[in-house]
């Protein structure tokens, strides 16, 4: 087949209008605070049989019927945009970072893939039909992508949550990045598998020499291909035309593994993220060119490949509730399960583990490609392409906000630094320990709607019962009150308030802790990090500030700072 004038006049066309209506929708969402790569799907939705077919079938037939060359092309683009996507995500996978998390992150992965991937199995052996297998395919295969579509996590989605609610760097942060990389491997690696158990490579090598082959191909490449990739790294950016130079090189090794892999009978996708992990181990690769490819990809292929998910099914007609819901409950269920029992053997306390849970529950773009290539290769049927997607963007939208309940439960993540707000804190002219107290909890009566005498009358009990200066001008008075989250205020004076400090010196930063009454590890937790506080305070330098406000930032920098150690 071959393209005449009016077939490279539709294909320009075609992908102008695509990019136009992906990029423009996705800009949409992302002012809405929300993935732009959700926009870029709903707007292929909208181009797509669903709406512009429903609605405006002759416009929609002549974008998408009237040149069958320009539609293979698209199909031919779309498929480079996908495997441009996973090198990119292999690059982003950090071996380093995954192999220090050790204990918590094998268990977590291996549970958080075992527990889903066997329900899922068993799932879509024994109830094929009623989950959508498409008639005439083999049940086993559907049973293995069913267990695979339930076990992935999303690494792109997961590591742009963890960012945004800010626990990237934490040890569940990191945990979940590491049990992400782990999972997406055998994922894929399993994937390919049934992809060449439908015969969908021209490979002769069979089943067990596929295997073989894929298992020495990630082996070289992650072994040997990595520090030789390591070495050639700053030859090439330093020799060559950059960034140019470097940017050809990664593109063309992410090539070359991607036609090994599909040549072998394992998924082209399989072997650009491989490599992408060997490119992206190396520490001479600059931050530049990570950032270059990165927007080159995000936003002009995979916009393409996104809004492509909505072009290829009805999502109205093909649409069904009840269907949608039994694989959501088969989602949330088995990942969350899995995932925090995994990071609860791990040596995760109960809020923490449930936070790693919600955490892999994330499928978003990987779960979209797994169900696309399982609808090309007829394992499913569009109602349950339908379903897929819907559940990808579920599981992914409604990750951020079920994690962030837990975190404001884990004594993990309530920091000091986070409570402190700036009408918390004052400039005291007190003379007495009562008279500071008094300040102070009437501040944390008008915030929690408490009567002060309460408050007061429990942190003067406490304070009787033993002094609570600790050293060096401070003390935290504090006591466990009928509240349901953690209070801190915080007063300076400047004359200096005896509060039976073991070195005597009378305090001048006063904080007042107030924690829930049944949470005393909570407290404990909180009454450590303020005591870090003062380790490293010089409370001399706390007169020089002018207001309440510098007093406020000149507290938070402190303890932002030992709460980063």
């Amino acid at each position: 087949m071959t393209l005449t004038g009016y077939d490279v006049a539709h294909l320009m066309l075609l992908l102008g209008v695509l990019l136009l209506a992906a990029r423009g929708v996705g800009e949409i969402f992302r002012r809405m605070k929300q993935p732009a790569i959700i926009g870029e799907i709903v707007a292929g939705i909208f181009l797509g049989p669903s709406i512009l077919g429903n609605l405006f079938p002759q416009v929609h037939a002549f974008f998408f019927k009237s040149s069958p060359a320009a539609m293979l092309a698209i199909q031919g683009i779309t498929q480079f945009a996908l495997v441009l996507l996973l090198l990119i995500s292999g690059i982003e996978v950090d071996l380093a970072r995954a192999i220090k998390q050790g204990r918590s992150a094998l268990l977590t992965s291996l549970f958080s893939f075992i527990f889903p991937f066997a329900i899922g199995y068993g799932a879509g052996y024994f109830f094929a039909p009623q989950l959508g297998l498409q008639q005439g395919s083999n049940t086993v295969v559907f049973a293995l992508f069913l267990g695979v579509a339930l076990s992935i996590t999303a690494l792109p989605v997961v590591a742009r949550t963890l960012m945004d609610i800010g626990i990237f760097n934490s040890e569940v942060g990191l945990t979940i990045i590491a049990s992400s990389m782990f999972i997406d491997f055998i994922g894929w690696l399993i994937f390919s598998v049934i992809l060449s158990m439908l015969g969908q490579s021209m490979t002769p090598y069979g089943f067990t020499g596929t295997v073989l082959l894929t298992f020495a191909f990630v082996g070289f490449t992650l072994l040997i291909g990595r520090k030789i990739i390591n070495k050639m790294i700053p030859f090439i950016q330093e020799k060559l035309s950059f960034p140019g130079g470097i940017l050809n090189f990664i593109f063309i090794l992410g090539l070359f593994a991607a036609a090994f892999t599909e040549y072998i009978g394992i998924h082209a996708i399989f072997g650009a993220f491989i490599m992408g992990i060997a490119i992206g181990d190396s520490p001479h690769l600059k931050e530049q060119t990570r950032e270059n490819i990165q927007q080159f990809i995000t936003n002009i292929f995979a916009p393409l490949f996104f809004i492509s998910i909505g072009l290829r099914a009805d999502f109205v007609n093909n649409f069904n509730g009840w269907l949608l819901l039994i694989y959501l409950l088969l989602a949330f269920g088995t990942k969350i399960i899995g995932s925090s029992f995994g990071a609860f053997l791990g040596g995760f306390k109960k809020y923490d583990a449930l936070i790693v849970g919600f955490g892999m529950n994330s499928r978003g773009a990987m779960e979209i490609i797994l169900g696309l290539l399982a609808l090309q290769f007829n394992v499913i049927n569009e109602q349950v392409y339908v379903v897929l997607v819907l559940m990808a963007l579920i599981t992914s939208l409604s990750s951020a906000p079920l994690m962030s309940i837990f975190i404001r439960k884990s004594p993990s993540f309530i920091k000091p630094s986070k409570l402190l707000k700036p009408k918390q804190v004052i400039i005291s002219s007190a003379r007495t320990v009562e008279e500071v107290i008094k300040e102070l909890t009437q501040l944390a009566a008008d915030d929690l709607r408490m009567k002060p005498e309460i408050i007061y009358n429990d942190v003067m009990q406490r304070e009787s019962e033993l002094p609570t200066g600790i050293a060096r001008a401070i003390a935290i008075p504090h006591a466990r009150v009928a509240i349901a989250n953690p209070f801190i205020a915080a007063a300076y004076v400047s004359a200096g308030i005896d509060f039976s400090a073991a070195d005597e010196i009378p305090a001048n930063i006063v904080f007042l802790l107030l924690t829930p009454m049944k949470k005393n590890e909570l407290q404990l937790e909180m009454l450590a990090g303020l005591a870090r506080f003062a380790s490293v305070a010089n409370v001399a330098e706390f007169a020089a500030q002018p207001d309440a406000k510098a007093l406020h930032q000149k507290l938070i920098a402190i303890l932002e700072t030992v709460e980063r150690k």
